[in-house]
């Protein structure tokens, strides 16, 4: 069983004597269509707030699905030779790296500021 579709995190139910019980899933709203890189207008910005005093760069902005934006993310990563995440539609690079990021990004075919 996959963690996705593990017990705990299945909707309504917590636990069933019941043998032949089908647990539930919310799957949660449906992704958007990841729109082509032309159409997409990214923004980077440098972070230092709440981060403990590390600098970070982020890329906002992306329209699609998870799986886009993580293969976006390790895209930049790779590229720039840093570690970083990508979650809730951002992407996050450890470091200041805006000028290289947006000159990248432009590379790709991304409208980046």
């Amino acid at each position: 069983m996959s963690k996705k579709h593990s017990p705990r995190n299945a909707t309504g139910v917590v636990y069933s004597t019941n043998p032949d019980f089908q647990y539930q899933y919310d799957d949660g709203a449906p992704q958007p269509e990841t729109l082509a890189p032309q159409s997409q207008k990214l923004r980077v910005r440098m972070e230092r707030s709440g981060r403990g005093g590390k600098t970070v760069t982020v890329v906002a902005g992306f329209v699609g699905t998870d799986d886009d934006l993580s293969d976006l993310g390790k895209t930049l990563k790779t590229r720039l030779g840093v570690g970083g995440s990508a979650k809730d539609g951002l992407i996050i690079i450890q470091g200041d790296f805006r000028e290289r990021t947006v000159a990248l990004l432009q590379s790709l075919g991304y409208s980046a500021k």
